[in-house]
This record gives structure tokens, C-alpha cells and sequence, in this order.
């Protein structure tokens, strides 16, 4: 329905904005994709006045097939498409695709900082994703044909996270907000294990018996709550979608001796 395909487009124009605000998509680079249907999504492009991910808008976010093909308009698709194309091929139960270059992620694998269990409940969803072992696509190439993107699924295999390397991550989920968690929490996890390493530590892992004591959470808890959060501090900085709308509708409905004395 067109007012469903609108509040979607307006998630992941949001997701984008939350991941550059939360640094792990600086300036022009990463995207996020949703899936709409069997072989339809929307993702992220770049549009004539692009001004980056923190400043995404709905009108940035476009529906494509899994063709590549689709309502472009004067946006032009992410360089690296086919890794969410292939993604969803490959993996009907992912519904979202995050892209993402964290730098604190990027230089942790570079420097041979393992993301290990070594967290407790300070960080219970970094404990469980450390725990599981995050695969590492050793290449460090734009992923933007679909033999690359294959190529990075075969070492990812069904996790929800694989680190890119001297390049990024990919993240994915059963939903939006579930992708986006996700890769802040890899991305909060290279930040600590760097840290620890900055100050000479060497951390076992958290012992079997503590582990035992991490309880998932859930979804609702881990992704709604913390998508919340995230947006809230949009809000609060004046990043938040509904504002801009507003401003945009402002300056629409402006007579043009108004817009003149604005300038």
C-alpha cells in the first residue's frame, strides 16, 4: 500500500541517519536496503542534491527489483548493490541489509584485535555475537558484482554480521531495526576490545559459568527499545525526518518576499 511503502521509505532514510550519527557511516559511504516483497526492495541511493547519510530522506530511498532495475528517477543505485541484491537472493529469511564502514571495526581486524567474548553484561547482545564468532571476508574490494557478493555470502554463511576486510560490515536481520542494532553492537564491541588493547590488556573470555547468566533479552528489549533511543536522539539534534519534512513545508508554502528576506 502507498502509505506502508512511504513509512518504510521513511525507516530507512532514519537507519541511515542513526548509523552516520552513531559513526559508523561517515560522509557519503554505506547504504541500507529493506525487503518489500519476494524479489522487491528499497535501499538507500544517491540523489542530485546528495548531501550524505546523515541527511538522508525518503526521497533518497527507491524500489527496486532484485534485478537491479527499477524507479530510479535522477538517483542512482549504490555501487555495491549487488551485495544486497545477492543477500536477499540468497537468504529469503533477511527482511534488511545494513552496509557500514565502523571505523573502530575496521582498524580492530586490521590490527589483529580479536572481537572475542570478553564482554559481560555490560554489553549482553556484544557478548552473544562475540561468543557465536564473527566470519571476516578477507577481501578488501567494492563488492559490486554479483560474483564478490557471493564470494562474501560463502564467508559469512548464516551469521548476522560478517566483518569486510580493510573495508567494513554487513549486518543483516528479520527486521530493520533488528539489521541497525546489529551492526552498532559489532561496532560498540570493536570500540571496547580496542580500548583494551590501547591499554595493553589481554581479557580471557567470560567464563562458561557467567555466560550461562547473560540472558537474550529479545528482540522487543535489544532492537524496539534501542531503535527508540536512536531516533529520540535524532530528535533531540534536530535530525529527526518529521522536522525536516516541517522545514521543507515551510519554505514550500513561504511567499517569495518571505524567502528573500530569509536570505
Amino acid at each position: 500500500m502507498p502509505g506502508e511503502l512511504s513509512s518504510l521509505r521513511e525507516r530507512v532514510a532514519v537507519a541511515c541517519r542513526i548509523l552516520a550519527r552513531q559513526g559508523l557511516a561517515e560522509g557519503i559511504l554505506g547504504h541500507v536496503s529493506v525487503r518489500i516483497a519476494a524479489d522487491r526492495l528499497l535501499i538507500r541511493c544517491r540523489g542530485p542534491a546528495e548531501e550524505g547519510l546523515l541527511f538522508t530522506s525518503p526521497e533518497d530511498v527507491r524500489l527496486l527489483g532484485l534485478d537491479g532495475m527499477g524507479e530510479l528517477g535522477e538517483h542512482s543505485p549504490p555501487n555495491e548493490l549487488p551485495l544486497h541484491l545477492e543477500t536477499l537472493r540468497c537468504r529469503p529469511e533477511v527482511m534488511a541489509v545494513v552496509h557500514a564502514h565502523p571505523p573502530a571495526v575496521v582498524a580492530a581486524d586490521l590490527a589483529g584485535v580479536p572481537l572475542r567474548p570478553v564482554l559481560g553484561a555490560y554489553n549482553i547482545p556484544a557478548s552473544h555475537l562475540a561468543a557465536r564468532g564473527i566470519p571476516v571476508y578477507e577481501r578488501s574490494v567494492l563488492i559490486r558484482r554479483r560474483d564478490l557478493a557471493e564470494e562474501m555470502l560463502s564467508a559469512m554463511g548464516d551469521e548476522s554480521v560478517c566483518l569486510l576486510r580493510g573495508h567494513g560490515i554487513i549486518t543483516v536481520g528479520s527486521t530493520l531495526e533488528e539489521a541497525v542494532v546489529r551492526a552498532i553492537t559489532v561496532d560498540e564491541l570493536a570500540r571496547v576490545c580496542l580500548d583494551i588493547a590501547r591499554c595493553g590488556g589481554t581479557p580471557e573470555p567470560v567464563p562458561n559459568e557467567d555466560f550461562a547468566e547473560l540472558p537474550d533479552l529479545g528482540s522487543a528489549f535489544n532492537d524496539a527499545l534501542l531503535w527508540r533511543s536512536h531516533v529520540a536522539r535524532l530528535r533531540h539534534e534536530g535530525l529527526d525526518i518529521e522536522r525536516n519534512n516541517r522545514a521543507i513545508d515551510g519554505v514550500a508554502g513561504a511567499s517569495p518576499g518571505a524567502l528573500v528576506e530569509e536570505r
